[in-house]
């Protein structure tokens, strides 16, 4: 499940229980009491209020609620690799300079791409390309994978230092365009 579909779904159901939560209010019938009784009072046997069950549902929609912030605060891309210049220091190599060169790495290696889009994801540790393709109706996809998974990911391991760097790749036929006959 994507995280679009989680906000969707979530969005939904806060929604749904907006639209109670209102309704319950504008029509005055509380689900735990009359319109004259406070909110909040003590049970039956003086024990707990029969509230505390909706106490607790408001504090796990509160924790809810955060893990979904953090959700979408959380980067979907990797910013930078560390690269090891070999003399003890280490290097910078920003995320998108990495997928601009692969990128361009695959346009000039594969015949027939009509659009690369490459995205460095993962950990700084363990990073993985997804790359989607999107090819001309004579191109090989055979071809394009080939040079992908050979020449053009070699190139991008060593050149950002790693020891292995795995990819995804998605592959798309640009529709051919039926010709006019005049």
């Amino acid at each position: 499940m994507t995280l679009t579909a989680v906000n969707r779904a979530l969005l939904a159901l806060f929604g749904l229980a907006l639209l109670a939560a209102g309704v319950a209010v504008l029509t005055g019938s509380w689900p735990l009491g009359g319109r004259g009784e406070p909110l909040l009072t003590r049970g039956p046997h003086g024990g707990l209020p029969p509230w505390w069950a909706v106490l607790a549902g408001l504090a796990a929609c509160v924790l809810l609620a955060l893990w979904w912030l953090l959700a979408q605060l959380r980067r979907a891309r990797l910013a930078a690799l560390l690269v090891d210049t070999g003399d003890g220091a280490f290097a910078v190599l920003r995320g998108r300079a990495l997928e601009e060169a692969v990128a361009a790495d695959v346009r000039a290696a594969v015949d027939g791409v009509a659009d690369c889009r490459v995205a460095l994801r993962g950990r700084r540790g363990a990073p993985d390309l997804r790359v989607r393709l999107e090819l001309e109706p004579h191109a090989v996809p055979a071809d394009a994978l080939a040079a992908l998974a050979g020449p053009v990911l070699t190139r991008a391991r060593t050149s950002a230092g790693l020891s292995a760097l795995s990819a995804e790749a998605r592959l798309r036929v640009t529709p051919r365009r039926a010709r006019r006959v005049t």
